[in-house]
Parts: structure tokens; sequence; C-alpha cells
């Protein structure tokens, strides 16, 4: 996921991501079957996380229509920017990933929070977590719609209303989202191995060419880097790895448990790390270091499609405009699996009603919860629709930086849980990863929640009021999760008792 074009008022093109769990718990005190959890249970290989991970990024969109805002903000210090973001969420993924020899629930933040800091605190870190990440996978129909329509009245001369696009996109993600998992993560792949490869064309012909001259190493030196008025730019590039966390969202899933999900934590981390600091890296490479701000200034829309114009040829353009599409596509499917098991998972503990749970006999996919964020979805966007909101400038821009706001929040308070917890644990503890690890990633990430929201128009490319409510959202929905923990002790208090449990062995 990601943001696009965040705060470019007068950008209509591009993408974004950018960028939420089987009942009958209640009276079961133990979970050892999959019956239990109703998940398909080893169903997804490492490379399966990875590329559903990396599939939520959207790195072509990322490219095309959000590093142009990197380079507005930063110029020069984008590369070494997603170099310094990477130690950041390594050190969290150093910390997270130690968690995870104990914690195996596909609520991930939910789970590791709660059993942190309480049950309490989890409740409402799971309800801010379903919320960021629905306001994140709706607010990209948006994006997707408004490209659909552009590519269709310019390929096809079909002109059609956006919204036709994002109904038709919601119901094959619904549908693939029925077929499981692992049908999910083969379309993933698929689509991601070909924004990878069209990106690594445009690379090769811009080194191959030699760009706008020699290759600028000077520029990852922390006097580029690290001047004042790059906080803008940091907040918009630790967006570039919101969601990485998502493969504990499967651990319930994945072959081989919970050392499947370190491994895939770290690859994932690591690819967005490297791959983006290299990409822009050569984009910085075409145009200059003195010249790629300006350049951005001036027509920060096609700063990079320029380039694939410049470097490449008509084929390849065109073929980088349906690549496009696809990548939002993938990053609504791989967004919405991630929402379904949130939902799973409040349903299941009885945070929200238990319905929820409920898993298709044939796929094991949790068909309610998938049903229910679809319903959602149409719902939004039949009031974006009616209510004259602008799909890219509304729908989109807002539900992203809601969505990037609360997931940059939960990791700010998984690292304090994640230190609490591992402190408790008897026996010999590595101070790295009870201690320094997770304490470099709550400063650095503490640090950008408080850019951010000192300055909210950044993402959002609005003031007043839609700020106050975006904000309000968020908290209330905090407020919520706390209040149905509350409420599920006086109700039911063994359920409670129960709460970010782990749902199967830790390996």
């Amino acid at each position: 996921m990601n943001l696009s074009n965040i705060g470019s008022g007068h950008n209509k093109r591009g993408c974004i991501v950018s960028q939420i769990e089987t009942s009958a718990l209640a009276e079961v005190p133990a979970v050892k079957s999959q019956a239990d959890s109703g998940l398909a249970r080893n169903s997804m290989s490492g490379a399966h996380l990875v590329f559903t991970v990396l599939a939520a990024l959207a790195p072509l969109t990322l490219v095309v229509a959000v590093a142009p805002l990197h380079f507005l903000t930063g110029g020069p210090a984008v590369p070494g920017a997603f170099i310094l973001a990477g130690c950041i969420m390594g050190m969290f993924a150093v910390g997270f990933s130690a968690m995870t020899r104990h914690v195996k629930n596909a609520g991930a933040f939910y789970a590791v929070i709660t059993r942190g800091l309480g049950r309490e605190v989890g409740a409402g870190a799971a309800m801010l977590a379903m919320i960021a990440y629905n306001a994140l996978q709706i607010s990209t129909y948006g994006a997707f719609g408004v490209f659909a329509a552009e590519m269709s009245a310019r390929l096809l001369h079909v002109s059609l209303p956006w919204w036709s696009f994002a109904v038709a996109a919601l119901i094959a993600v619904g549908y693939f989202g029925y077929r499981g998992i692992e049908t999910s993560a083969r379309v993933l792949m698929v689509v991601l191995t070909a924004e990878i490869l069209i990106l690594l064309l445009l690379c090769g012909s811009i080194i191959f060419q030699g760009g706008a001259g020699e290759a600028p190493f000077g520029i990852f030196s922390p006097a580029t880097i690290l001047r004042p008025e790059n906080g803008g730019m940091f907040a918009l590039v630790i967006g570039a790895f919101m969601g990485f966390e998502s493969t504990a969202i499967f651990s319930e899933e994945a072959r081989g448990g919970s050392s499947t999900v370190r491994k895939a934590t770290f690859i994932s981390v690591g690819f967005i790390a490297l791959f983006y600091a290299a990409v822009t890296f050569i984009i910085v490479m075409a145009y200059g270091a003195d010249n790629i701000q300006s350049a951005a200034q001036a027509d920060p829309v096609n700063l990079v499609i320029n380039l694939f114009q410049r470097y490449t040829n008509p084929v390849t353009v065109e073929i980088m405009n349906v690549l496009l599409l696809g990548s939002a596509f993938a990053a609504l499917l791989a967004l919405h699996n991630i929402c379904n098991r949130y939902l799973f998972v409040l349903g299941r503990e009885g945070l929200l009603p238990r319905g929820l749970a409920r898993t298709s006999g044939e796929t094991r996919a949790p068909w309610v919860a998938g049903t229910v964020q679809s319903l959602l979805a149409i719902t939004v966007i039949a009031m974006v629709v009616l209510l004259g909101v602008d799909p890219y400038l509304g729908l989109l821009l807002w539900g992203s930086a809601l969505g990037l706001v609360g997931i940059i929040v939960l990791w700010t308070v998984c690292s304090v849980a994640i230190s609490v917890f591992l402190a408790r644990q008897p026996g010999a503890k590595s101070t790295f990863e009870t201690l320094i690890a997770p304490g470099v990633a709550f400063l650095g990430l503490a640090t950008v929640v408080v850019v951010v929201l000192s300055d909210l128009s950044l993402l959002t490319g609005a003031t007043g009021m839609v700020n106050i409510i975006l904000v309000g959202v968020g908290a209330l929905s905090i407020v919520g999760g706390v209040a149905s923990a509350v409420m599920l002790k006086r109700r039911d208090r063994q359920a409670y008792d129960r709460l970010g449990q782990n749902r199967g062995d830790v390996v």
C-alpha cells in the first residue's frame, strides 16, 4: 500500500495503494485443530507470504504515482531515506519476529498488543487495524476506477463512469477472496512479477543509456538525507512499508508455522528498502541529483512516465499503463484478504458478531467476513457517488491518509508491547530483541507520527473538517474496541480471558 500523489490536488492520474477472523470458541479452552479456527492450515508457502505482502504495496503504482511526491518533498534524498526507513522497520521486524515465537494468531497487531499491553488496549488496536486496512482497501477502488475509466476511453473509446469499473473490480476481488488464500496468492504472484520486471526493464534501459551522467552516490550522505526539511518526505517514505507486518496475519495458514512468518517478514522489509532505494536512485541518475526536485515540481504526474517514454518504446509504455491497473487490482485483492482476517478474528474473539468467523467448508476462506467487507466497500462507493465526492481527491486521498496514520500508530504501540511482553518471558533474553531494537523502532515511528499529525494535510490534500473527521474516526474505533472488550468481560469472562491467545502451535 502506499499513498499516491498525496497532497497533490491537481493530480488525477495514477493510483494508490499505497498501501482487515469460526466462532464457537467461547466455550473451548484450547485450540488445536483446523476445525477450531476454520482457516486453511498449511496453505501458504513462504513465497506466497512474501508475494502477498509485496502485492499489497503495489510496487509499480508506488514508483510511478507516489515516488514523484517523495522527490517533490525530498529531492535527491529519497533513495537514502528508503535505506534509513528500512533500518527503522528492520528494527521493528526484529522484535515483531521475536514475538512470533510466542504468538500465533491471525490478528497480528491485535494479538501482539494484547499479549504485551492488555486485552482492552489490544481490542482497541484490533478495531483501529480493521478500520485502517479497510480504509486503505476501499480507497484504492477510487484510484482503480479513475485509472480504468481513463484507459477505457483512451484505448477502447468506451466512456463509462469510474464507479462501474470499481464495482467490477470489487466483484472480481470478492470472487478470488472466496476461492481461498492460495488462489489469491497465485494471482498476486503473476501480477507482482510483471510489475517488478517492467521496473527492472526501465532501470536497465537508463543504466545502459547512461542517464544524465555519473551515478550520484553522494546523495546517500547523512548531510543529504537528514536535512530538517525532509521530515515530510520520511512520513511518506515510511508508508512504502505499510502492510509488511501482514505476514503475521497469515500465520495460522502458513506452512512451516512461525518460522516461515519470520523469514517472510525479514525478506519483505529487506526487499522494500533495497528495491525502492535502487529504483529511486536510478530515477535520480536519469534526471541528475541537482535537477530531480525541480523536475518533480514541474511535472509530478509524468515524472516517471516521461522516463518510460524516453528510455523505452511505445509498446513498453502501454504495457506499463496496463500493469498499473493490474498493480491496483493486486493491491485490492491483497488488502481484501487482510481485511477479512481482521474481521474474522474480531468475530472469533467475540469483539464483533461471531458470525464473521464462519469459513467456507470448501476453501476455508472467511466468506462471511469477505462478504461484509465487500458490502462495506460498495456502500462507501455508493455514498461517494451520491455525495459527489471526487474518487481521487476525496475517496483515495482521505481513505489512504486514515489507513496510513492508523497503521503507523499501531506500529508505534506495537513496539512498546513487544518490549513489555518479551521482558516478561522467563529464561535468558536477548537485550537487542527485547529492548534495543523495539526502542529504536519506537523512537523512529513516534517521530513520524508527530510529523504526520502536525500536518495531516500533507496526506489528505485537505484542511479543517476533513482532517478532524479522519482523526475522529480513528479515535472512535479505538474507543469502540476498548468498550467491546469491557462488555465482553461482563458478558463472557472465559471468552475475555482468551483474547489474543494462540490459535495453533508456534514454531
